[in-house]
């Protein structure tokens, strides 16, 4: 099962804003709905797509846990991972055995999706993910993106309640990001909850799968600006489409509030951004 845009899970309400709706939407508040994760966006994209962080969805094809074995982490001629600029080492390998660390290593310089990643992330399962109770806690070893450090801790735990068929994963965070010459910073942290709302019975087929998140996060920067998001009203996320397709996101930037709304349910890109009693569209990536 695939989970598109993980980043959302960190409640990243990473978008493009369309030209209209920078107009009476205060430039703090547009900033922070546009970049509320930004660089992060591609980092969760590496940590989901290349080493199955979540252990949700690619956990199960990477034989991070279970019987699915190793194919994935092959680096030999007719493998996924032939052609990838990065290397992945399980130690150890030995199928059930725990606690067990992925290191993806980008070495000196490796391009993914446009961007060049140096360093190394670093992730160590306490147990298998899709048992209640395991855990991944991945670190940063001199981890860069296009030059700017990335620093923090990420764990994701199973927190599903003894005997419930109704999945739930928690996640808890600290990351900065540090411009190359060192003379401005970003800072996040927060918690989200993932629940597994809808699909439970069904885990071979990922297609009628629905999350909600619940929870929220906080930002400061090296200009002194400060911003939280919190979730007002549960988000949803259908495998079946890209976007989070209902809930309220609130965002304060320093005293400015503004109220992100992602719809009825109806899958579509577009959210509405409400500050000051004007509300605009905006387009979600």
């Amino acid at each position: 099962m695939r989970i598109t845009g993980l980043a959302l899970l960190l409640f990243a309400a990473s978008c493009q804003k369309e030209n209209s709706a920078t107009d009476a939407v205060p430039a703090t508040v547009a900033e922070a709905t546009a970049n509320e994760v930004d660089f992060f966006e591609s980092l969760d994209d590496d940590l989901d797509n290349a080493a199955g962080i979540d252990g949700i969805s690619a956990g199960e094809d990477l034989g991070i846990y279970g019987d699915a074995g190793f194919g994935l982490f092959s680096t030999e001629p007719g493998s996924p991972n032939a052609n990838r600029c990065f290397t992945v080492t399980v130690t150890p390998k030995d199928r059930g055995v725990f606690p067990k660390k992925v290191v993806l290593d980008f070495g000196t310089g490796c391009e993914m999706n446009g961007r060049i990643r140096k360093g190394r992330i670093i992730t160590v399962y306490s147990g298998p993910l899709h048992k209640p109770g395991g855990k991944a806690v991945t670190e940063f070893d001199g981890y860069q993106v296009d030059g700017r450090r990335i620093e923090g801790r990420h764990v994701i735990e199973n927190t599903t309640a003894p005997g419930s068929n109704q999945r739930q994963f928690t996640r808890t965070y600290t990351k900065k990001i540090t411009s190359a010459d060192g003379s401005t910073w970003r800072s996040w942290n927060g918690t989200t909850v993932m629940t597994q709302v809808e699909g439970n019975g069904t885990p071979l087929f990922p297609r009628d799968d629905v999350y909600q998140f619940t929870g929220s996060r906080r930002g400061e920067s090296s200009n002194g600006r400060t911003w939280t998001a919190e979730v007002a009203e549960p988000l949803v996320k259908a495998f079946s489409c890209r976007w989070i397709s209902r809930g309220i996101l609130r965002l304060k930037v320093n005293d400015t509030v503004g109220l992100l709304n992602f719809g009825d349910g109806t899958c579509d890109n577009e959210a509405r951004l409400t500050v000051n009693g004007e509300t605009k569209t905006i387009k979600l990536r």
